[in-house]
């Protein structure tokens, strides 16, 4: 599926994968995000911290009639506060989405899959 932006000089369709990508790089950005976690549920505890070449595998993107709905899977860095980390990543998400493609999002939901203990 694409999303349809209508211009004066005509239509623009950009497909979900990019939305998803724009929207991973955008949270990567975020202080206390180790990393995208793979969509899949978990698996003997483990989740599968994915690579930034595979940002948008992380990500689900939902698009009805309006605005779209932004799903993102995340691990966390241990120590940090959970919810501030969830709504940075919100914000951020929102904001690059709109200044990059000027697309209205209703919704960015984090759903955190891990928290990974950094080795020193």
């Amino acid at each position: 599926m694409t999303v349809e932006i209508n211009t004066s000089l005509g239509r623009i369709d950009v497909s979900n994968d990019v939305i998803a990508t724009i929207a991973g790089g955008a949270a990567v950005d975020c202080y206390g995000l180790v990393g995208m976690a793979s969509r899949k549920a978990l698996k003997d505890g483990f989740t599968e911290l994915l690579g930034k070449e595979n940002l948008s595998r992380g990500v689900n993107v939902k698009d009805q009639e309006g605005p779209i709905e932004i799903d993102l899977y995340i691990i966390v860095s241990y120590g940090v506060k959970i919810s501030e980390v969830a709504h940075n990543v919100q914000s951020k998400v929102k904001y690059t989405l709109n200044q990059t493609l000027g697309l209205d999002v209703a919704a960015v939901n984090v759903f955190v899959q891990g928290v990974r203990v950094s080795e020193a």
